[in-house]
């Protein structure tokens, strides 16, 4: 209750309210005062004749109850909970929808009566338009909690309540309804705000958890204690690592805001790897894991997932009953077993090669240089690489060199003071070099980065200080440097076209990653992509498609491949595990039939007759060798994967028959 000090302000400010439209400054808090002002604005007078308002026929609150369905399912046992905590204090416990009409009500018999005559019951609206400021509809405006007690209410008919309400949202952030405790003012309590701000919480991570029920949840606290309590963070992440809703505690413990959410992954907030968390869940569900943001901090981290999420690893076909199972990659290996590096392995001796000269240079100042056409995944390379060292714990920070317009890329890179340029933003910014202290810091396609800053970040490298835009003092900055390029940045520096000196001091170590046609993996790809992108269920392909897929050159390397295999996963009916033909575009399947079909196209013409009732499937297995090796022109490793097996078990069979012969 307001004492009367309070109620005299009160009274003076809306006295000035009416006579100059605005509230002494600082009279009264600044949230009451906006409020006092809309109410105002939308014709109302605290004394004036009562119009009737608004109030939802019985048809009309049918369809609001219809169309709330999940809300009120999930806010009923709470708001019995909230009721039964302020039972005896004359209270009525209100859920509103987002218009601010009632949709539910739990309340004291004696107050019921009471709360009638003000048509505190289901269907009426209480938005401030229609009924001044009052919690509800103040809650609704603010989008945050309110209190309100008696004289504070703009209408003086409601001047015998006090009210505290707080907002329900989404996992996405959408204002979903209000819950509202409203009871008399000499009945007030100091806690009941907190009660019913409490409450609203309860009832977003019921909503979150029902809502994000087919995608992976982490619920995270700053304690282990505090997972499984309301003031846990809860975040919902797709299969691909990608930020899909959170709660508030949530957001906040990932310093994100709501409008991040779908557009964040969230190895870029923890140093987490959703395919390792995915693992060790596998082996201890509800084990809780100590995870790292990028500032340093520590959190607590425990997965969930819905038991119809957990599906067994996925697989590719190699005939209607056979199945090639998981690499020995997968996610029943710790990260124990196997680094970052290892991970992502799957069998292609070149990459292997590539990777091993990388972990030589792990945590020493050598800058690291990842060559390879476009989309042959230097950026995962990259990632992987800086997760198997010691800075796995710092930021990875990753900049497109081609991608940033020229007349911004000095300031993303380096940063710059408050007013060094027109449209700079008012508090300035540290730039993205500052951003990867501590961390590794991976330069994609720098052979595209204008000469002056070439000049600039040579100057970093030498100097490890960074100088904002605008002047400033210089910034000690530490990282480990990893560039990509698909250019050859030899040549380029030989032609004048990028700096000799910035070359040789970014080619610490050269690695080439190789094109997806060179490499010998592509059937254990083929399934760790498949395991990524359709996590959920089982997925193959077809035995007859696997082989043609592999024929392909793909010229946009994984990049393309990979959209390709998540088009044709999206293609497949409910009832479908095999991926074929027909779940592919057009354009692709256009492509595939310029390539000759392996192996048993070329047996109908080259293969040699064989008599007797038993096939000599030797016989036709040399002719497909003999086939696919004239086709593809003598190139082994075409041929191997025109013939659907490794390159190694081609160089095997043509020693057998070399042996033989």
């Amino acid at each position: 209750m307001k004492n009367t000090s309070t109620a005299v302000a009160l009274r003076n400010a809306r006295q000035h309210l009416l006579a100059h439209g605005e509230c002494p400054s600082g009279a009264i808090d600044e949230r009451l005062a906006r409020s006092w002002r809309r109410s105002l604005a939308a014709g109302l007078l605290p004394a004036g004749r009562v119009t009737p308002v608004e109030h939802t026929s019985g048809s009309g609150l049918a369809q609001a109850l219809a169309r709330n369905h999940e809300l009120l399912a999930h806010s009923r046992p709470v708001m019995e909970y909230l009721f039964d905590q302020v039972r005896h204090s004359q209270n009525v416990v209100i859920l509103a929808d987002q218009q601010g009409t009632l949709m539910h009500t739990l309340g004291d018999a004696h107050f019921l009566s009471k709360a009638e005559r003000v048509s505190l019951s289901s269907g009426a609206s209480w938005h401030e338009n229609q009924r001044g400021t009052n919690a509800i509809g103040t809650a609704l405006a603010e989008l945050a909690p309110v209190e309100v007690h008696g004289a504070e209410h703009f209408l003086e008919r409601n001047g015998f309540l006090t009210c505290a309400a707080a907002p329900i949202v989404s996992a996405t952030g959408e204002l979903l309804g209000i819950l509202d405790i409203s009871g008399e003012e000499r009945a007030g309590h100091p806690h009941t705000l907190g009660l019913v701000s409490t409450a609203a919480r309860m009832i977003e991570n019921r909503l979150l958890t029902a809502s994000c029920r087919r995608h992976i949840r982490l619920h995270l606290h700053t304690q282990a204690e505090g997972i499984g309590t309301v003031a846990e963070g809860i975040v919902a992440v797709s299969e691909d690592g990608w930020l899909v809703g959170a709660n508030r505690n949530g957001l906040t413990l990932l310093g994100l805001s709501t409008a991040q959410i779908g557009g964040t992954a969230i190895d870029t907030v923890l140093d987490v790897h959703i395919p390792q968390l995915l693992g060790r869940y596998m082996r201890q569900p509800l084990q809780i894991h100590r995870v790292h943001r990028y500032d340093g901090t520590a959190l607590c981290v425990q997965l969930q997932m819905d038991p119809s999420v957990v599906s067994p690893p996925n697989v590719v076909a190699r005939s209607a009953t056979e199945a090639i199972p998981r690499t020995a990659h997968s996610a029943s290996r710790s990260a124990v077993d196997v680094d970052a590096l290892s991970a992502v392995d799957t069998g292609d001796a070149s990459w292997r090669a590539a990777a091993d000269k990388a972990r030589r240079v792990l945590d020493k100042p050598i800058a690291l240089l990842v060559q390879g056409e476009s989309g042959v995944g230097k950026e995962l390379f990259a990632r992987a690489w800086h997760e198997s060292g010691a800075r796995r714990k710092g930021p990875f920070i990753a900049i497109n060199c081609a991608a940033i317009p020229e007349h911004l890329i000095e300031s993303e890179l380096f940063g710059h003071e408050s007013g060094a340029f027109t449209g700079a933003r008012r508090e300035g910014r540290p730039g993205q070099l500052r951003e990867a202290h501590g961390g590794t810091l991976f330069l994609d396609e720098i052979g595209d980065m204008p000469l002056a800053m070439q000049t600039r970040l040579l100057r970093v490298l030498q100097e490890r200080q960074v100088t904002p835009l605008g002047g400033g003092q210089p910034v000690a900055v530490d990282f480990a440097l990893v560039c990509a390029t698909h250019h050859r940045l030899r040549e380029a520096a030989d032609k004048g076209l990028f700096r000799s000196d910035l070359y040789y001091r970014i080619n610490g170590l050269t690695v080439q990653l190789p094109p997806l046609r060179n490499r010998t993996d592509f059937e254990a790809l083929t399934q760790r992509l498949l395991a990524e992108l359709s996590p959920k269920r089982h997925v193959g392909i077809d035995p007859e498609l696997l082989p043609r897929l592999a024929a392909h050159p793909w010229p946009g390397n994984l990049r393309q491949y990979a959209s390709v295999l998540r088009t044709a996963c999206a293609m497949l009916d409910p009832d479908d595990t095999l991926i074929s033909t027909h779940h592919l575009a057009d354009d692709v399947v256009a492509d595939l039939n310029t390539i000759p079909r392996p192996a048993a196209t070329h047996l109908q013409s080259e293969a040699p007759v064989v008599t007797g009732a038993a096939h000599n499937l030797q016989a036709l297995s040399d002719a497909a060798i003999r086939a696919a090796l004239a086709s593809c022109q003598g190139n082994l490793s075409q041929a191997a994967r025109s013939l659907g097996i490794s390159r190694q078990t081609l160089y095997r069979k043509l020693g057998a028959k070399a042996n033989a012969g």
